[in-house]
């Protein structure tokens, strides 16, 4: 692991960072619930993908390891206000995901505005995003023309309740390492 930034992973990172706005513009201009999901769920798949090519392949970098938390936590915290707006998603569910997205999000930023060096996505967060990455879409599926969106409606539930509660555990496993970063941070200044 390096300083590598011409990576496979980063590519599909940036890339899966690019196609948020034309998911929006699929969901609302072109008014079509299947092909946002399709996209949403692609998108989603590729977070397992870019991991297991940086792992597989030695891809792994610093840059990498900030951008695909990046790339999913944006991918929720707008797929997710578009399902309320869309009304395809329950709004009790849209909340509890949202507030965690923006919370760990914004702890992410404080920290590094504060100048404390950052903390590695845990397990579990990782496995509560991953779940979250098949859920908002197929709450979307669930509303769509597809064939099957009666099974997408009841997946939604599957991979969501679960994510959703994985996704609250890691948030709390955060708070004690956002608190030794920072006290490491307070040390390192009073060291100078």
């Amino acid at each position: 692991m390096g300083n590598k930034i011409f990576t496979i992973p980063n590519l599909i990172s940036v890339l899966r960072l690019l196609c948020i706005p034309l998911f929006v513009w699929i969901l609302f201009g072109v008014e079509d619930r299947s092909a946002a999901a399709l996209l949403l769920a692609a998108l989603g798949a590729t977070d397992w993908i870019d991991g297991w090519i940086a792992r597989k392949f030695n891809q792994t970098s610093e840059l990498g390891k900030i951008l695909d938390p990046t790339a999913d936590r944006l991918l929720l915290i707008v797929a997710i206000p578009a399902l309320i707006v869309d009304d395809s998603i329950p709004i009790w569910f849209a909340v509890l995901a949202l507030v965690r997205e923006l919370l760990v999000g914004g702890g992410t930023v404080l920290l590094a505005l504060l100048g404390a060096r950052r903390i590695d996505v845990l397990w579990w967060g990782k496995t509560g995003t991953f779940a979250m990455l098949f859920a908002v879409p197929s709450f979307l599926a669930g509303e769509s023309t597809i064939s099957i969106n009666e099974f997408f409606a009841v997946f939604a539930y599957i991979c969501g309740l679960p994510g959703l509660i994985i996704s609250w555990f890691a948030a709390f496993m955060y708070i004690p390492l956002a608190s030794e970063v920072l006290k490491e941070r307070r040390q390192d200044r009073q060291s100078f």
